[in-house]
């Protein structure tokens, strides 16, 4: 009898069952998304650290190979970015100060095109100057309540609080580093080891080279703006071209609100459709060039996800946590699909998130349908 059951073949357990696989998935990642949304004001925080040091930690390494103790190489490097960070919010500040000078004639402007668009309603559709009077203060008078009643306030107070907490989670994920990795490897049994190393290696790689890449990017789209504004004579040009480079670390939908808004002060200020035109096709020709080129060349290389879950992650991290779940949706996706790519009963996940053009799918699922027919042709 035992010599029967030793012979025999070993059933599928639950591991094996597909379907049990993708359900128990499904619960996992309903686990995660409710986590993340109930408590986006510590994991979101966390998330943007771990990135932030990940990105710094070869700084970190520079500063041990010269010899400098862990805590105070770890300390240099956290001093380094946040000095770096002060200086651009600086160079902000300068804009956006010079910006606030020019206000009175802005209020000008705006007062004429508002005369002009009540003028245009009038006309139009027959809506007296005091009926359109009655539905702004109707307005205003929800909007107001409805700033009154939300969490505007402590939403600043929580981006402040974040602030001051994440140089301190990066220091933190920097110094135990290591405890980290070596808790990841001991939570699985030892035949996963050098899987769980090699995950953890990719991981690594894939955000260094994302993170890096984005600051790249953001510099050269930045740059790019700022030239095409410049040549345009708009004023503002550094201000509009820095803040439409860091709205396009928002996938899609930041390149959008920044023409937008750029369209808008421009619009203010150079009420000339010419000029107007002008910057429309500026952030046009920046987007073509960073889409097909400055992305799949500098970002594009370690994180291959397909447009259509990038614009899904953006919203969905966007109803989650808001402009932090939009940043952090795209590498959290890459991590995801590093993971599902070297675990055997999720492979068709990541499969699900790639980027893979139309001819490589067909290769491979041909290839996939040969393998899986091969034994039965062996067996027949």
């Amino acid at each position: 009898m035992s010599e029967h059951y030793a012979n025999e073949p070993e059933r599928n357990t639950l591991g094996d069952n597909p379907v049990v696989s993708i359900y128990r998935s499904l619960v996992i990642l309903t686990i995660v998304v409710a986590a993340i949304s109930f408590g986006q004001d510590i994991i979101v925080p966390l998330a943007l650290a771990f990135l932030l040091a990940v990105l710094l930690r070869p700084i970190e390494a520079f500063f041990i190979r010269l010899g400098l103790p862990k805590a105070l190489a770890i300390s240099l490097t956290v001093l380094l970015a946040v000095l770096l960070l002060a200086g651009v919010i600086l160079l902000l500040s300068i804009q956006i100060s010079e910006f606030s000078e020019q206000w009175p004639k802005l209020k000008r402007n705006i007062n004429d095109a508002y005369r002009q668009v009540r003028r245009w309603v009038r006309r139009e559709y027959s809506v007296s100057f005091w009926e359109q009077d009655q539905y702004i203060k109707k307005a205003q008078t929800r909007t107001i309540e409805n700033l009154q009643n939300s969490e505007a306030i402590g939403n600043i107070t929580g981006s402040l609080g974040t602030l001051v907490l994440l140089p301190i989670y990066v220091f933190l994920l920097l110094y135990y580093r290591t405890m980290f990795i070596h808790f990841s490897v001991v939570l699985f049994a030892d035949k996963h080891k050098a899987k769980v190393l090699e995950i953890m290696g990719q991981i690594k790689t894939i955000i260094q080279s994302y993170m890096l890449g984005l600051l790249l990017e953001t510099a050269a789209v930045a740059t790019m703006n700022a030239i095409g504004l410049l040549i345009l004579n708009v004023q503002y040009a550094i201000l509009l071209a820095a803040m439409a480079a860091i709205l396009n670390l928002v996938p899609y939908i930041g390149g959008l609100v920044a023409t937008a808004l750029a369209v808008a002060v421009t619009f203010m200020n150079h009420p000339e459709g010419y000029t107007v035109l002008g910057v429309v096709l500026v952030f046009i020709v920046v987007q073509l060039i960073d889409n097909n080129l400055l992305v799949p060349l500098i970002v594009g290389s370690k994180v291959r996800i397909n447009a259509l879950v990038s614009i899904l992650g953006v919203l969905v991290g966007g109803a989650i946590a808001g402009l932090s779940g939009m940043f952090l949706s795209i590498p959290t996706i890459a991590i995801m699909k590093a993971i599902f790519d070297r675990v055997d009963h999720l492979k068709a996940w990541g499969i699900l998130l790639g980027d893979e053009t139309p001819e490589e799918a067909s290769t491979q699922f041909e290839k996939s349908m040969k393998e899986s027919s091969a034994p039965l042709k062996n067996k027949t």
